[in-house]
């Protein structure tokens, strides 16, 4: 049997190209190790989301129960069944994509994907069975996996985000190496449920990647919750004793020694390269690609991470369909990524698009500011949620949005309107003649776009 494209890996860059393929018309196969989804749906982004739900619930129960009028005794909560439901989600989810697959008569083959050529994919099941598959063309989307310390290997006592979201029983005391996306995610939830955490973050801020008022205000959340946060801060030994670690530390207030049951090693990401003839790579190892996705194999393109940062679930599902619309849809050019979100979904979420401050900064580019506090909202007060702010900025000279950055409760819905907005080049006038409903957290954006010409109403 021969196929239009092959697709080797199924998470949001493999299985997103097999369908629009499959909706082309096309004859696609996708080849995945696991199930469906890949390391988002199986093993990141939604098992995550849903950890995080119920430590948002739980740290609600226990710290707002009377703000709300409520009173319980003996509330308690079962950490198996905190990891189950986190499971059940994952795998219906799976599902979910595997029926889609079969609906746009994608055939789904279980094995790992080896290049023979541009031509050509040798698939290896689990029980070693080989077989060879015929193809027009070869799409990758192969992924990345977590990246360990040097020094220290995983093991049971140092562990990624993969065994933090499945750990039979809860630690005691967890430090996390690394306040990304990933490192603060996994410190609210255990912090929610009572393990005491640690996080140790070489620059001066959590999220060093957001606008640096953004990193500061979590921090301050965090401390007030009760994390120990170790930013300025370098690693300067780790011993792994088998049952527990020692993290040896060093900042401007000397060094320390901190020990915890379990280590979460949260510092990045590493390539997972098909089998076979490999493409050309980086020099971070990551698949080189040109501006069709195409590598230097004929025949043979990448998407998702596997060819580079950002490394997230929703750009790897657009770089995906360019790809595949360039393929098969007549005079289509592709696009490369441009704007996109980054969410983080602890509690308070955060959220931005475009450029921090600290980039216009550093560009030289002229900029107004309008910031904004979900204090002064009044659906946020209705809903005892009033973390964070709202900043966005604006060129001075046109009034164009240049970025967007939110802190706060459902941070990570309200940035889909400014992704719109820089994407349209939308402008302060633009923005302020638009009516946002009231009452809701949306207020908020149009109140600093009003303080970026220093007339919000409402502060």
């Amino acid at each position: 049997m021969s196929y239009d494209l092959i697709v080797i890996g199924g998470g949001p860059a493999g299985y997103v190209a097999a369908i629009r393929a499959g909706q082309l018309g096309k004859k696609v196969a996708c080849v995945e190790m696991e199930r469906a989804g890949g390391t988002c749906l199986n093993w990141g982004c939604i098992p995550t989301k849903a950890l995080l739900k119920n430590a948002e619930l739980y740290h609600t129960l226990t710290h707002k129960a009377k703000e709300f009028g409520l009173s319980f005794d003996n509330l308690q909560y079962d950490w198996t069944n905190v990891v189950k439901r986190s499971r059940d989600v994952s795998g219906r989810l799976a599902g979910g994509i595997e029926f889609l697959l079969k609906k746009n008569k994608v055939d789904y083959v279980k094995g790992f994907g080896s290049i023979i050529d541009g031509k050509h994919v040798e698939v290896t099941a689990q029980d070693g069975t080989k077989q060879v598959l015929e193809t027009a063309n070869v799409i990758i989307s192969t992924g990345c996996k977590s990246r360990d310390l040097p020094g220290l290997p995983f093991s049971e006592s140092v562990i990624s985000s993969k065994e933090a979201m499945i750990l039979p029983t809860q630690p005691k005391e967890l430090v996390i190496i690394g306040a990304g996306a990933i490192g603060v995610e996994f410190a609210y939830i255990y912090n929610a449920f009572g393990t005491k955490v640690t996080i140790i973050e070489m620059m001066p801020n959590l999220l060093p990647v957001e606008d640096d008022e953004v990193g500061a205000e979590l921090g301050k959340s965090f401390k007030k919750a009760g994390v120990n946060i170790l930013t300025n801060t370098k690693v300067i030994g780790t011993k792994d004793h088998g049952q527990s670690v020692t993290i040896t530390v060093e900042n401007s207030k000397g060094t320390q020694e901190i020990v915890a049951e379990k280590c979460l090693v949260a510092i990045g990401v590493l390539p997972v390269l098909p089998g076979g003839q490999q493409p050309a790579l980086t020099d971070r190892g990551y698949i080189a690609v040109g501006d069709r996705y195409e590598t230097n194999i004929p025949g043979v393109y990448a998407v998702g991470d596997i060819s580079g940062p950002p490394w997230l679930a929703h750009t790897a599902s657009f770089e995906a369909v360019q790809c595949v619309e360039g393929l098969f849809v007549e005079g289509h050019t592709p696009k490369k990524v441009g704007n996109f979100p980054g969410c983080t979904y602890c509690h308070p979420q955060v959220a931005s698009v475009g450029k921090t401050e600290r980039a216009l900064k550093e560009e030289g580019v002229d900029y107004k500011v309008g910031k904004f506090p979900f204090q002064a909202i009044g659906k946020a007060q209705a809903s005892g949620e009033t973390e964070g702010f709202v900043k966005l900025l604006f060129g001075k000279e046109h009034g164009e949005l240049l970025g967007a950055h939110i802190i706060g409760d459902n941070a990570t819905e309200l940035i889909a309107e400014m992704g719109l907005a820089l994407e349209l080049e939308v402008t302060t006038d633009e923005i302020h003649d638009t009516i946002h409903a009231h009452p809701t957290l949306a207020e908020a954006i149009h109140e600093a776009t009003l303080d970026a010409d220093g007339h919000a109403i409402h502060f």
